[in-house]
Formats: C-alpha cells, structure tokens, sequence
C-alpha cells in the first residue's frame, strides 16, 4: 500500500557535497562529503568554529559558489548545472541575503537600499515604491525611509538589510552572523524579526552563527566541524 502522505521534497538538498579550493599547489578541503536537507519552512541554524565551513556552505545555497563534488538543489533548481548568467538570474529571484556587516550603500536612503535587488527586476518604479514600502514596515523602518545609514544604529542598519534581502520576498533569506556586529540588545531585536518572519510570513531561513544564543532562536541546529556536519539538535 502506498504512502498516503508521502514526504515533500525538501526546499534545499545538499548532497554528498566536497568544496575545495587551491592555494598554490595546496588542496584547501573546505567541505567533505557534506548531505544537508532543509524543508520549506524551517529556521535553521549552521554553527561551527571559524573555518569549519560554514559560509562556504551557505554560499553554495545561496548560488553564489559551486562545489567540487555533489550537487545543491534549491526549490527544485539544480544549482550546479546552471550556467553563470542562469545563476545570477535565479538568485535575483530565490534568494535573499543578511550580511554581518549590513553592507548599505552610504550615499543611498533606506528605501533605495532596500529598493536595489528590485533594478534586477522587470518591476515598474510605482511597483518596487510599493514593494520597498511593504518590507521596510515589516522590519518597523517606515518612519525611516528617507534616512541615511550613517544616521542610524547598527540594529536599524541591519533591519534596513533585512528589508532589502526580503524585498523581493525571496524563496530563501540567507543569513551570514546578522547579529556578529550588535550588541545583545539590537542582536535580540533583529532575531525577534527573523523568528517573526519565519513563524509568521513562513520565510525559510538558513543562519550562519557563532552564538549560542542566536541558534537557540532557530528551529534545528546543525554544527559543523572541519567541512563536516558533525551533530544537529532540535530548538
């Protein structure tokens, strides 16, 4: 008898992946027959000392690296088999990225920031206003629109990235260390966002942490050491 609830495909397959990277005539093995699985929907969390892998891998699901060995599917696209300008493409319109460092643009207000992935889509100026509109209230910044990143706090710098890595509302929001540059209070505050986003507009997150705390916000925790997945726990 068959299944009558048969399992969905996970939003992301990593599988069986290596990532190695050359350094003269040294072979640098950053990720070692790696297999990650994260169904849509979920908040997960990569932890691992500094060099175990972490942000190679997030890389490779972000479409922004490739690996040596195995494959990276993400909502059924076979990241691998893409050709550079496919890549680009699909990221445009799967993925969206949280920075440690924010990385806004100084000479730009909120909403332009926010507003940039949008140039990368056939959307009309009276449609990305809309968009930008949406996200910068959803991460509380509407009363900041017009404000540039040096007026602001670190936390609202990094709720301006959040707006603009889910503008597009993305299939996918990676995360590398959003809270490595704030203090408990302001890494708190951009957590609660994530976890709201997460438990309440179903984004699927995938975080690169180093903190304890952080992790703990997160559905699953997966640890990484020496590019291999070495424990995963349930928050």
């Amino acid at each position: 008898m068959s299944d009558p609830t048969p399992q969905k495909e996970p939003l992301v397959r990593v599988d069986a992946v290596e990532k190695i990277f050359h350094r003269g005539s040294e072979d640098i093995h950053v990720l070692s027959d790696l297999t990650l699985h994260v169904p849509a929907g979920e908040f997960v969390a990569l932890m691992g000392p500094s060099g175990s892998g972490k942000s190679t891998l997030l890389n490779l699901i972000g479409g922004l690296d490739r690996p040596t060995k195995g494959s990276v599917s993400v909502a059924g696209d076979r990241l691998d088999n893409l050709s550079d300008r496919q890549l680009a493409a699909w990221r445009a319109r799967h993925i969206g990225f949280v920075f440690q460092l924010y990385n806004l643009m100084p000479v730009l207000t909120a909403e332009r920031n926010v507003e940039l992935p949008l140039l990368l889509t056939p959307l009309t100026k009276v449609q990305r206003q809309k968009h930008v509109a949406t996200a910068l209230a959803m991460v509380g910044l509407s009363h900041r629109a017009t404000h540039y990143p040096r007026t602001m706090s670190g936390g609202e710098q990094q709720r301006v990235g959040i707006a603009r890595g889910i503008v597009t509302d993305p299939t996918l929001l990676l995360c590398d260390e959003p809270t490595g540059d704030l203090d408990r209070k302001a890494g708190d505050e951009i957590l609660d966002l994530l976890t709201a986003l997460n438990r309440e507009h179903g984004k699927t997150i995938v975080m690169v942490t180093h903190d304890p705390h952080a992790s703990a916000r997160a559905a699953r925790t997966v640890h990484l050491t020496k590019g291999r997945l070495t424990s995963e726990a349930q928050s």
